[in-house]
């Protein structure tokens, strides 16, 4: 019998609740103009993926950040990263990001688009709507929001992803990397939430009504902070787990690419394919999401950025 030890940290104070907050309406419109007028976002529709690139990278202008683009250098692009910068310019930042991009896959000799309104626009609307109360009350440390052009297949774990450029061109201390990887799926069903490893459901729920923040063992400190910040929406169910990287859906996204170069890094999800049946399928549409829960998600990361000093 194998053993694998898993940090669960019931005991989080919350952080205040933010002044500001985030529009439900606004996060529904983001994601549906993702997931529906530029369906599908996968890499063979390059078209789709650059107007997503000029849509987030109108929306973080409008909020007055220091933009920039970085290209990410894939044969049959262009691919690129958007950047908005807020607060000082130079010492320690906190990075949070989420990738634009959309899945594809074989079924049978067809080929299957998914909306992927969950996976990711909905980490995309996240960083749009930060991006917009940033706007308006700039923090007191350097953030920079990061939307990554090539996280799906068949880029993911290679060199070619998006945060995996841009985890290589940093220059300045990052204190920590934030990844939001599908915030917008909630079932209050029972039994609608799996685990990858038997006796989890022991210490989390079973109905998949919740938020969860999710690093590795040595990212404990991390993985507390976020979910303080998180905890500031008193009606938000936040859960958390630190656990070695081996264990399925650990490193499932694009903080993968930050712990290869020793930055600590978090993923705020929602647990993908272990509570949404339509995962990279064609029913991930924009109509099975909570936009409320959402909003509230990204309240708490503003709690959190709030607090960093």
């Amino acid at each position: 019998m194998s053993f694998i030890f898993v940090v669960y940290q019931p005991w989080v104070s919350p952080l205040p609740s933010p002044t500001q907050h985030a529009s439900p309406a606004r996060l529904e419109k983001d994601v549906r103009y993702l997931s529906e007028t530029l369906y599908p976002r996968s890499f063979d529709h390059t078209e789709h993926l650059s107007a997503a690139a000029t849509y987030i990278r109108e929306t973080f202008q409008r909020s007055g950040a220091s933009v920039s683009e970085q290209a990410v250098p894939i044969v049959g692009g262009p691919y690129k990263n958007i950047i908005a910068r807020y607060g000082p310019q130079q010492g320690p930042r906190i990075v949070i990001g989420a990738h634009y991009d959309s899945a594809v896959a074989m079924e049978g000799e067809k080929i299957r688009w998914t909306p992927g309104a969950d996976d990711n626009a909905s980490g995309v609307a996240g960083l749009l709507e930060l991006a917009r109360l940033l706007g308006q009350q700039s923090p007191t440390m350097s953030v920079d929001l990061v939307a990554y052009a090539s996280e799906e297949p068949p880029f993911f774990r290679s060199d070619e992803m998006g945060s995996a450029v841009h985890a290589a061109s940093l220059t300045h201390p990052v204190k920590l990397m934030v990844a939001l990887e599908m915030i917008g799926y909630y079932d209050n069903a029972p039994d609608s939430q799996r685990y990858p490893l038997a006796g989890l459901n022991w210490l989390y729920p079973t109905r998949g009504n919740f938020i969860a923040v999710v690093g590795r063992i040595q990212d404990i400190s991390a993985v507390r902070q976020v979910k303080a910040g998180l905890l500031s929406v008193k009606t938000l169910p936040v859960y958390s787990i630190n656990a070695p990287s081996f264990v399925p859906g650990i490193d499932f996204s694009d903080h993968l690419n930050y712990w290869q170069r020793d930055i600590p890094a978090v993923m705020i999800t929602d647990t993908a394919f272990f509570r949404n049946t339509e995962y990279h399928l064609k029913g991930d549409t924009a109509n099975r999401l909570d936009y409320e829960r959402m909003a509230q998600v990204v309240d708490g990361v503003l709690a959190f950025l709030t607090h960093q000093y």
